[in-house]
C-alpha cells in the first residue's frame, strides 16, 4: 500500500478482490498488513495468512471444481 494507488485495499473496496492471501514479511509491513487484513474482514473477504493455509484453501478449491462435496460425520467415518 506504501507504493501508491491503487493498492490492494482499493481493489477490495471495488470488489475486484475475493479473497486475500497476505504472508506476513516481517515489521517493515506489518501496517500494510494490519489496513488490509481489516478491511477485508470489514468488507467480508477471507484472508489466509500462512502458506500452509493458502495450500488447504487452493486443495480445497481444486476440489470443488472436481465436483460436488459429501459431507460425512466424523462418528461415521471410523
Amino acid at each position: 500500500m506504501h507504493e501508491g494507488r491503487p493498492h490492494i485495499v482499493d481493489l477490495m473496496e471495488n470488489g475486484e478482490v475475493q479473497l486475500v492471501i497476505n504472508t506476513p514479511l516481517g515489521r517493515q509491513t506489518e501496517y500494510d498488513e494490519k489496513a488490509i487484513r481489516e478491511r477485508a474482514v470489514a468488507l467480508g473477504i477471507p484472508v489466509i495468512t500462512t502458506v500452509a493455509g493458502a495450500i488447504a484453501a487452493v486443495s480445497g478449491m481444486e476440489a470443488l471444481r472436481r465436483g460436488a462435496l459429501d459431507v460425512t460425520a466424523l462418528q461415521e467415518a471410523l
